[in-house]
């Protein structure tokens, strides 16, 4: 929870993962990127060569795993005969937005959805929306 934050733990355990909670911890996290960026930009040496060259391997596989900014992004890499014969990516937007893992339990976003009020008249409740945009689905995502 964003680095141990107190306001923001105190929000989470007083009404967990909700929209506020969510956005909360985006501000946090800014904070801390801008302050990470600005150190990042003082460590660039412009002289200097920023990519190396590299050959592909004849066979190999390799898998990449981060947190990233909307959740947990998987990368899986495959190479055949010196050629990338697979590459798949799991985003964050297919853990979120996933309708329920092989044990029967929602994503995050089903779970933020249950049980939510709907006001009176309401076909497309703006609580509704408040949540899934909070839950933050990819660009490609969120167009389709």
């Amino acid at each position: 929870m964003v680095d141990g934050q107190p306001l923001l733990r105190a929000l989470v355990a007083a009404s967990g993962g909700s929209v506020v909670a969510r956005v909360v911890a985006r501000l946090f996290e800014i904070a801390l990127v801008v302050a990470a960026m600005e150190r990042w930009a003082r460590a660039l040496t412009p002289d200097e060569a920023f990519c190396n060259q590299w050959q592909l391997p004849d066979q190999a596989s390799a898998v990449g795993l981060v947190d990233a900014a909307r959740g947990a992004l998987g990368h899986w890499l495959r190479i055949e005969r010196g050629k990338i014969a697979r590459y798949q990516i799991i985003a964050p937007t297919i853990w979120n937005f996933s309708p329920r893992d092989a044990a029967g339990v929602p994503g995050a976003l089903g779970q933020a959805l249950v049980g939510l009020p709907l006001g009176e008249g309401e076909s497309a409740p703006l609580l509704v929306q408040h949540v899934v945009r909070s839950v933050a689905p990819c660009l490609a995502c969120t167009v389709h």
